[in-house]
């Protein structure tokens, strides 16, 4: 069923609860994990589920979208598969950009007449988790089914947050609501398994992930031509007007990185010993561009649940649940603690060695620093002896050399911070 599959990964709008980091890149193009990109997750995702017809669909600031897939999913001759970038455009249909999930995909469809497909699986750019989607697609052909949606049993406290679903006793869904206000949680509980039920995880939330027959998905765009969203209105549609809605309960792993502290703690939990989200399994590969970097190098530096990227020139004093990126440069006498530092694009030259100066530091982070709740983005020069110390007394807003966001610094990348600047 796999090989009649087409995947399609939307990118999102403006990406405006992430900012800045979407202020020069869309978000499946955000890095994560120190060396793979949002994008990387929904693909690889489909690559370990021999789904090989995908689809990324963006309209916002796609150029590092764009480079990063075609130097990374490149399929032989033989395999007739791809990852295509479908961006946002004008035809004699349609003068308008997306307006929504829905009409994205609405939008997008004429692309895919001249391929051979039956289903269409419909995924998020901005999630980290790992999912065999054939699970996902077999449900939806046992049961039948006319669109399958993905579900994920949530606590009372998180299900007002997301559009809630309840399903009779063989799994249908029978009804939806949009982020039910906590006084009607009491009527849309679902039955869920006895490990979900010891946690308090009753109610089945949608993850964003959907199953279309194609048939179906063109029946519901045709009869709902003013629909833009697929969880407002398409499936709340399709249920209503009598089509066979399945919920595909996942119990695994699963966090949608929505904004800015959502991103930060998805990436320092990766920095636990036993990560709920695990990078090291020998099947479900997580797969990025290949960088042919070289092995990192440390000196005198002590390490606490650490994840160091590959090419890495690090002699920090301490670095303790941080994320440190590829290419990354940490100087003598610097502590970093809870940070995110996504490293940089390219070496320092010799010719960078020889200009560096107060207002010119070398690209990474310089001696004798701190930095604590901090994200510091690509490509930034961070001189000698800068305190930037993130957390509840600072607030939010926007800064001359920074952002804050929740408490959180930002550095923005190609930022420069001169030596002894502070932002504590």
């Amino acid at each position: 069923m796999e090989e009649s599959t087409i995947a399609i990964i939307l990118g999102g709008g403006r990406g405006t609860r992430l900012d800045p980091l979407t202020r020069h890149r869309s978000k499946p193009a955000v890095p994560v994990a120190g060396k793979y990109r949002l994008v990387d997750i929904p693909i690889s995702n489909c690559l370990n589920s021999r789904i090989r017809k995908i689809f990324v669909l963006t309209q916002f600031n796609s150029a590092s979208l764009n480079r990063h897939i075609k130097n990374t999913y490149n399929f032989d001759l033989f395999s007739h598969g791809f990852v295509d970038i479908l961006a946002a455009e004008q035809t004699p249909k349609s003068q308008s950009w997306f307006q929504g999930t829905a009409d994205a995909v609405r939008q997008s469809l004429h692309h895919m007449a001249n391929y051979d497909y039956t289903h269409v699986l419909v995924l998020s750019g901005d999630q980290l988790y790992q999912m065999d989607y054939r699970k996902l697609l077999k449900v939806h052909e046992r049961d039948n089914a006319d669109l399958t949606v993905a579900t994920i049993p949530v606590k009372a406290e998180d299900a007002t947050g997301f559009g809630i679903m309840k399903t009779n006793e063989d799994g249908t869904i029978e009804s939806f609501v949009e982020k039910p206000s906590a006084d009607e949680l009491s009527n849309w509980s679902s039955e869920v398994s006895d490990e979900m039920k010891a946690q308090g995880r009753n109610y089945l939330a949608s993850m964003g992930i959907y199953v279309f027959s194609k048939d179906v998905l063109l029946k519901l765009f045709k009869e709902n031509p003013d629909a833009t969203d697929f969880g407002k209105e398409i499936i709340p549609k399709a249920i209503e007007e009598g089509s066979k809605v399945s919920s595909f309960a996942f119990s695994g792993y699963w966090t949608d990185i929505g904004t800015i502290s959502s991103f930060f703690e998805a990436n320092l939990e990766l920095c636990e010993t036993v990560p709920d989200f695990n990078l090291y399994d020998n099947e479900q590969i997580i797969y990025t561009r290949a960088r042919y970097l070289p092995a990192s190098k440390l000196t005198g530096t002590n390490l606490e649940r650490t994840l160091i990227a590959e090419g890495c020139i690090i002699e920090a004093s301490r670095i303790e649940r941080s994320v440190i990126g590829i290419r990354s440069r940490i100087g003598k006498g610097t502590t970093i603690e809870s940070a995110i530092v996504m490293g940089n694009d390219h070496f320092a030259t010799q010719d960078d060695f020889d200009h560096q100066s107060n207002d010119r530091p070398l690209m990474g982070i310089g001696q004798r620093c701190f930095i604590s709740n901090a994200i510091i983005d690509k490509n930034v020069r961070i001189g000698n002896d800068v305190k930037i110390t993130g957390g509840s007394h600072l607030e939010d807003g926007e800064y001359e050399k920074h952002s804050v966001v929740d408490g959180i610094v930002i550095i923005q990348k190609g930022a420069v911070i001169p030596d002894g600047y502070s932002i504590i």
